[in-house]
């Protein structure tokens, strides 16, 4: 799906472009007149105008850093003005919303009888129902929704599948059940239990869930002399082209007015490390039962909410996008530091109040394609400039299985005869089962791996290429780094192993 060029794709991106391009050119914010600029640019695509531009208006007002319209915060085009230019209320939670009034109010696990039921003389699906919910018109099978209880044996018991099941797009993307109905059947999220994945924001198919933005504050920042660095994750490889290497990915972000550009995985492998040497001092002395680990914030946050009575035993090291910052600022102690990636969890983790993570913005990689676009900036046709911040470990955290694969390592390293059992899983239904096992105690001595996106952060909601893709890129310039492993990190010789820090 990534790949699919849909209008909301193209809507998201104009978005971007225009909130960029309005912060470099200095432009008057006039939020009103880019939403019919861009329901111009789109009119051939567009069924209802006033729909679609109050839509558009309101991922602007997202994409500045706003919060969603509401009964309790209606629009005020002077208060948005003077909020956006002086960061006030910007990128305050909730940072997923939903527009609530052009949420469609789509079906909650439906059962549905489509055109392709031919009346057949068997009917298995009736014969099937445990309820009595189907009955017959015109020969044609018709489901009583009071009746039903969804179950599902209709669906596997007709031969055309003429019979599908489905749920409202944003709930049945949610890990964590966060998705819930007002009284008017709108979609509503519970933001007691989100974890801001933004998996709900790829999955509505009309565009009506989106995240906070920092596009515009990122620029003006830049705009006012600030060393600004860019902190990029591993993810990166390949997201804005097929020929845009690393190396003029690092040039593009300069020519946007970036003061430097550094690896996260550089991060990555002081976690390896980090949390090896916590493995072996913890859990092969039994001192713990496992060990938990991940770079995601999604993760993290479920398991040390949902899962409480394991929540020690989640890696306390800190997470490669926050152990990255912490480089820079010894290096840079005025500079502002942006973390780019693939997510929105990230711009919750830069935000939150228990652990300081040195980040000031967080863009995803798609945020970061519209300030290409606004600067007329094409990442295939520079030349490039050197990287070379980390190992092939630490740029694997990028996918699935790579932490886990960096960490035992590291573990070989300091330990060469410990066996390692690792268990590991992606997307947050996933995380759950792996959870719920080491909670049985079935995991006692394991490394534990979580991801909360399919694939790991390739499958973030703010990537911009297939999960396959992303991760045959990766593991491309994992070949090109001079060190393999982890602690073979200059920067980790330099300050000494014993100097490693970990986060409690």
């Amino acid at each position: 799906m990534k790949e699919i060029f849909t209008p909301i794709v193209d809507i998201r991106r104009k978005v971007f472009k225009e909130v960029a391009k309005v912060a470099y050119e200095n432009l008057d914010i006039d939020l009103e007149n880019l939403a019919k600029k861009i329901v111009m640019e789109e009119d051939n695509k567009i069924t209802d105008k006033k729909r679609e531009t109050f839509l558009i208006l309101e991922r602007l007002r997202l994409a500045f850093g706003l919060d969603a319209t509401t009964e309790s915060n209606p629009y005020n085009k002077e208060k948005d003005i003077e909020n956006i230019k002086n960061e006030k209320n910007v990128l305050n939670l909730p940072l997923v919303n939903v527009v609530t009034d052009a949420c469609m109010k789509c079906e909650e696990n439906t059962v549905f009888v489509t055109n392709n039921c031919r009346g057949c003389y068997a009917h298995p699906c009736s014969e099937v129902c445990p309820v009595d919910a189907i009955y017959f018109e015109n020969g044609k099978s018709v489901i009583n929704k009071d009746k039903c209880i969804r179950c599902g044996k209709c669906v596997a018991a007709c031969p055309y599948n003429a019979i599908v099941k489905y749920d409202r797009p944003c709930k049945a993307a949610c890990g964590v059940n966060a998705y819930i109905s007002d009284d008017e059947g709108h979609a509503k999220i519970d933001y007691d239990k989100c974890v801001s994945c933004g998996q709900c924001i790829i999955s509505c198919p009309f565009g009506v869930v989106s995240d906070k933005s920092e596009i515009y504050q990122t620029i003006k920042s830049i705009q006012n002399n600030k060393k600004v660095i860019a902190e990029i994750a591993p993810a990166f490889v390949g997201q804005f082209g097929i020929d845009a290497s690393p190396e003029k990915i690092k040039e593009a972000l300069i020519k946007l007015g970036f003061y430097d550009v550094v690896e996260v995985a550089l991060g990555a492998d002081m976690g390896a490390v980090a949390e090896a040497k916590h493995f072996i001092e913890k859990v092969k002395t039994g001192k713990e039962p496992f060990l938990a680990t991940s770079c995601c914030p999604s993760w993290a946050v479920m398991a040390k909410r949902d899962y409480p009575d394991i929540a020690p035993y989640v890696s306390p090291a800190l997470t490669p996008m926050v152990a990255c910052a912490r480089i820079i600022k010894e290096k840079y102690p005025d500079s502002k530091i942006v973390f780019i990636g693939p997510c929105s969890a990230k711009k919750l983790e830069a935000n939150r109040r228990s652990v300081k993570s040195d980040v000031d913005y967080v863009l995803t990689f798609e945020e970061v394609y519209g300030m290409f676009e606004a600067k007329g900036i094409k990442v295939s046709d520079l030349k490039g400039e050197h990287m070379e911040d980390a190992t092939a470990a630490g740029r694997g955290y990028g996918y699935s299985g790579g932490v886990s694969k960096a960490i035992i390592g590291a573990i070989k390293k300091f330990d060469p005869e410990l066996e390692v059992p690792n268990d590991r899983a992606d997307g947050l239904n996933g995380c759950k089962k792996i959870l719920t096992l080491a909670k049985k105690g079935k995991r006692d001595g394991y490394l534990l791996e979580g991801m909360g996106c399919p694939g790991g952060c390739v499958g973030g909601m703010g990537t911009l290429i297939s999960q396959t893709k992303a991760e045959k890129g990766i593991k491309s310039f994992e070949n090109e780094a001079k060190s393999k492993e982890a602690y073979e990190n200059e920067y980790i010789k330099e300050i000494g192993e014993e100097n490693v820090k970990v986060e409690h």
